[in-house]
């Protein structure tokens, strides 16, 4: 295939203009970037291959750019949307029918992710409905413009270039090709989502056919999928938690990791299944802390090492909620039993000024990012019982300007 035939499909294939020309800045970032390539035996042929025609893409989230907020979490659902809408009960009920029906599909392929990894068929099987709608999402992206945007203007450089480097090892070692790098805004790529490196660190060929391939092999996707989370700490057999009602004696404002302690604790302090079933005896010395995805304002759980995992695959509460609960409903569990209010999200600057006139006032908050985590809730929590304010613990106008008024 001739030169320019051949930029013309790879402009085709990833949405941009071969011709045109990267700015001086990104030109000086991938000479920069070129000797650390060639040192993880990167090729000049494939460096060029990957890079051939591509301009950074300064529509992805995340980036720190001259008059965007460097906080802006444009696209990333679980810190945009309010916690009803992410773990939407009709998204869920529709993704669980699948994964039952996927699941004797593939019955012999989890069997052999049970056996041979160790992690349990409803979670792996939650991830791939969550990740990629089982596969009939495809992510828009070409993984090595997204990946050298965020490492050009993102702001996390330093991450997304040691991304950025494994995408390039993953052509040279020939296990994708550049037409086949579709991926996501942060260079997530195949049916479960790795990051490059996930490639090199996680990835099993669980298949036999003596290749990895996460895009086209259900059972190297489920199977990789396994491994990550068996690597991060999966404990086989252990719920990831459960619904409870928390009692008399504790609120969301006793919510967090930093107040962990066995089940046995909570259940001495009131805290009971939501359900009115018992805690499994083999259970009760297990460390579990309190998750309030909606403060107050929704159902509450007692969370174990295995959220903490699901978590590590996607830092987000949210995200760890919609597989646990995705993944119960797929092995036969039922709706949450506490109904969600109708929870209003803050813009991001508004949530960032709470977290940071809460951290004037000596609380440990420990980021201001605009992101509402257990830290923050368990924060907003622990003011408003200062404040004699209903506890909700929940970021709301009216915390924030209970905050306002307190700093003037």
């Amino acid at each position: 295939m001739g030169i320019i035939l051949t930029l013309f499909v790879a402009s085709s294939l990833f949405g941009f203009t071969s011709v045109a020309r990267a700015d001086q800045g990104f030109r000086t970032f991938l000479d920069a970037l070129w000797p650390e390539a060639q040192a993880q035996r990167v090729s000049r042929t494939t460096f060029d291959r990957a890079f051939q025609g591509v301009t950074p893409d300064l529509t992805l989230p995340d980036l720190d750019l001259p008059g965007r907020e460097k906080t802006s979490s444009k696209g990333q659902a679980e810190f945009v949307r309010p916690p009803q809408d992410y773990v939407a009960k009709s998204q869920i009920v529709s993704l669980a029918m699948q994964g039952r029906s996927l699941a004797g599909q593939h019955a012999k392929t989890l069997d052999e992710v049970e056996r041979r990894v160790g992690v349990d068929r409803a979670v792996v099987l939650a991830i791939w409905g969550r990740e990629t709608a089982y596969g009939t999402y495809k992510s828009p992206h070409y993984a090595i413009r997204a990946l050298a945007t965020q490492a050009y203007v993102g702001r996390r450089k330093d991450l997304f270039r040691r991304e950025l480097i494994a995408a390039l090892r993953l052509i040279e070692d020939r296990i994708l090709a550049p037409e086949q790098m579709k991926a996501s805004w942060s260079g997530a790529m195949g049916l479960t989502q790795f990051m490059p490196t996930e490639f090199y660190s996680s990835g099993i060929d669980l298949d036999g056919d003596g290749k990895l391939d996460l895009y086209g092999s259900i059972p190297d996707a489920l199977g990789s999928a396994a491994k990550q989370l068996k690597l991060k700490g999966w404990v086989q057999g252990l719920p990831w938690g459960f619904e409870v009602k928390t009692g008399a004696r504790v609120d969301c404002a006793n919510e967090g990791p930093a107040n962990e302690r066995p089940i046995a604790e909570w259940v001495k302090l009131g805290v009971a299944r939501a359900d009115g079933a018992t805690f499994p005896p083999a259970h009760m010395q297990r460390v579990a802390y309190l998750m309030s995805p909606g403060g107050a304002q929704g159902p509450q759980f007692l969370v174990t090492e295995n959220f903490k995992v699901i978590r590590a695959y996607n830092t987000s509460d949210l995200y760890a909620l919609f597989v646990g609960h995705l993944s119960d409903r797929i092995a036969g569990g039922s709706d949450f039993r506490t109904p969600w209010s109708t929870i209003r999200q803050l813009a991001t600057r508004d949530i960032e000024e709470i977290q940071r006139r809460m951290k004037d006032r000596g609380q440990p908050v420990d980021k201001i990012d605009g992101k509402i985590g257990s830290n923050t809730r368990w924060q907003i929590g622990l003011y408003q019982r200062q404040a004699k304010i209903a506890v909700d613990c929940w970021p709301s106008e009216g915390v924030l300007q209970s905050l306002r008024a307190t700093q003037r």
